[in-house]
């Protein structure tokens, strides 16, 4: 008699009941963090960029080009409204301009949990310095047009569900920080790195969720330190 097989880990149930949707600026570690988290959470990643050139057939840098950003934002909030509507919960990077759209927004808000990953413009520049991959930073000095984009961008980016500082430390402590949050927002356990590795005194946790306790196990309601509002 053949022994049954363990269920494979991709099949199991994802530990939130919504999409974790990822904004703010280029630079501000949304891939980067997003592939942590997901790994973390056991959840499928999403980026929201590749799935519009996988439909479009081209990258992003030419849709701008060819058909101006109208129309790369229309097809920008299908591509999104389609991942939050008919995907599993997943973790979904967005550009940085996806959540300025008021339909991907409300779309967002009714179907996923936003995350703000908040950085500063020097935290920016050195993140997205040599990329000529992005279309907006490529239309001037990159320090005017990132200032810009911050003024314009960053009071609708404080509408997001949850704020979490994006800064100079290792992307994995900036996780820690995002799973604090949806901690705190959904009342339940994640899982964490080890008590030793976790981030001490970075002064935007609430401290539970050290890794000893089952995931997915409801937390008492404490007040929600994990979130940042600017």
């Amino acid at each position: 008699m053949t022994a049954q097989l363990p269920r494979p880990a991709e099949t199991a149930p994802p530990l939130l009941p919504r999409t974790v949707v990822l904004v703010g600026l280029m630079g501000a570690g949304k891939s980067a963090i997003g592939r942590r988290l997901a790994a973390r959470l056991n959840m499928t990643f999403r980026d929201a960029d590749t799935e519009i050139e996988a439909a479009a057939g081209c990258t992003i840098a030419e849709i701008f080009a060819r058909d101006g950003e109208t129309v790369f934002r229309t097809v920008e909030r299908k591509i999104i409204t389609r991942l939050l509507t008919e995907e599993p919960p997943h973790i979904l990077a967005t550009g940085g301009g996806a959540f300025m759209d008021a339909d991907t927004r409300a779309a967002t808000h009714a179907h996923g949990v936003s995350v703000w990953l908040r950085a500063e413009l020097d935290v920016l520049i050195a993140r997205t310095a040599r990329r000529t991959h992005r279309p907006l930073l490529n239309q001037g000095d990159p320090r005017d047009v990132l200032g810009r984009l911050m003024a314009q961008r960053y009071p609708v980016y404080a509408e997001a569900d949850l704020t979490v500082v994006s800064d100079e430390r290792p992307p994995d402590t900036t996780v820690e920080l995002v799973i604090d949050a949806l901690e705190a927002h959904f009342g339940v356990r994640l899982p964490h790195r080890a008590p030793s590795a976790h981030h001490h005194g970075s002064g935007h946790g609430s401290g539970h969720g050290s890794g000893h306790a089952p995931s997915g196990k409801p937390l008492p309601k404490t007040p929600d330190k994990s979130v940042e509002k600017p």
